[in-house]
């Protein structure tokens, strides 16, 4: 039959996560574990160990820990490595304890979220490393798997990153085909002001010619769209050279457009303020965890 789910979730996660283990559980559960519930008796325990089976950044431990948690508040979830630290192949990342049902089902949804936050988090802390000693900031994108943005743009925090934003509502982001249809980028951040909205706009820019017209508006910041370091170089130096009285504000930079960790030291040695990049959520490995019975 199936397993009653504890409602109680940890403190340290959003709502959406919270919810997104409730979809995970309930997609893989069904009605109920048929394999588990055969084949072990309803009062058993057991203990077990989750391993890393390659390096790289472990993250996402609180969320397979909530996932235990729901599916039974009796598990005992002890970490043994700290929340975004490196690891090796091999290392034990936390021993699971607690009813044998219980753990036995909540497995793979666990593992599922761990090894995707890690992975997300490991290929995150390349680009960190990659960019360390300039101004850079690294951003993710809205490139996230459907259903799991809070968790994706968590794992890129917990690698070192940083969110840009989450969805639709929270920033006025003019891209090219806004631009198009509104007929320049002048009358887009026009149209976008008059909504009121007091949000931060950002408009996308595909020539310096763009650049110049965006910095003429006051922008907050401007995204130069699939430039080259040499451009992005040159948008640098208008942005700089803007006379002092003439600023309204100081629109950051934000180089984006098939950043790769070939490319992203050049482009963050240009001197933009953001690199995003939609990689990190899009096209990260999973982390190859494993759960092993101990006793």
């Amino acid at each position: 039959m199936p397993i009653s789910v504890n409602m109680t979730l940890s403190e340290t996660l959003s709502p959406e996560i919270s919810e997104s283990i409730q979809r995970a559980l309930a997609e893989d559960l069904g009605t109920g574990d048929v394999t588990t519930d055969s084949i072990v008796p309803a009062e058993a325990t057991m203990r077990g160990q989750i391993i890393a089976k390659q390096d790289g950044v472990v993250a996402g431990l609180d969320v397979a820990q909530a996932v235990y948690e729901t599916v039974d508040a009796d598990v005992d979830f002890d970490t043994r490595v700290d929340e975004g630290t490196h690891v090796t192949s091999g290392q034990v990342l936390a021993l699971v304890s607690g009813p044998a049902r219980s753990l036995l089902t909540a497995e793979r949804t666990a593992l599922n979220f761990l090894g995707r936050i890690s992975g997300i988090a490991t290929l995150t802390r390349q680009f960190v490393e990659a960019v360390a000693g300039t101004k850079a900031i690294l951003l993710d994108t809205r490139k996230t798997a459907p259903g799991l943005r809070a968790v994706d743009k968590l794992a890129v925090a917990r690698g070192g990153g940083q969110n840009h934003r989450i969805g639709l509502y929270d920033m006025i982001l003019i891209k090219d085909n806004h631009i198009d249809y509104a007929g320049s980028i002048t009358e887009a951040v026009k149209r976008a002001r008059a909504a009121a909205s007091g949000l931060e706009v950002e408009v996308e820019a595909r020539t310096l010619d763009d650049v110049r017209e965006a910095l003429a508006i006051h922008v907050e910041r401007i995204l130069l769209d699939n430039m080259t370091p040499e451009m992005m170089a040159k948008a640098v130096k208008m942005r700089d050279a803007v006379p002092v009285g003439a600023r309204h504000v100081v629109p950051l930079l934000e180089a984006s457009g098939n950043v790769t960790l070939e490319t992203v030291r050049k482009i963050a040695e240009t001197g933009v303020d953001y690199v995003s990049v939609g990689a990190l959520t899009h096209s990260a490995k999973m982390f190859d965890v494993s759960f092993d019975y101990i006793g």
